[in-house]
């Protein structure tokens, strides 16, 4: 049996990884592309990290991503989106609804510095307005 490596075999080479198979490569599982791809896609990763990790390129990578999200490879169950519950309160006063105002428009007009604001709005709400202007300055 001939054995290579890609390091030079001087030095201590580590890890040594056999792969069998008349090509030498590795097959991965689509399980595996697929997992691979979702951790590659968690924020604060880096492509080239993942794929150092696995042992793959990172165009493996890029590749796997994009059929994750075509769709043509399946997340495993483990790695499926999480939702967090809706929490809905209930309102405990009831809320103002605007109706349409029955009283005619005024004709405003707001100067702040050298700005000049022409309106018409309601009477009604002419207090609201006046109290934004005087909070906003």
């Amino acid at each position: 049996m001939d054995v290579h490596l890609d390091v030079p075999t001087t030095d201590y080479a580590g890890r040594v990884e056999v792969l069998e198979g008349p090509t030498g490569r590795r097959v991965r599982s689509e399980a595996d592309k697929a997992r691979i791809a979702a951790e590659s896609l968690m924020p604060g990763v880096q492509v080239a990290a993942i794929a150092r990790k696995h042992g793959v390129t990172r165009w493996q990578v890029y590749d796997w991503r994009r059929r994750l999200r075509q769709g043509r490879l399946a997340l495993p169950e483990s790695m499926a989106p999480m939702f967090a519950p809706l929490m809905v309160d209930e309102p405990s006063a009831p809320q103002r609804t605007m109706r349409p105002s029955k009283s005619t428009p005024a004709k405003v007009e707001i100067v702040i510095d050298d700005i000049v604001i022409r309106t018409a709005i309601d009477l009604e709400h002419l207090p609201q307005v006046i109290r934004g202007v005087r909070t906003s300055r």
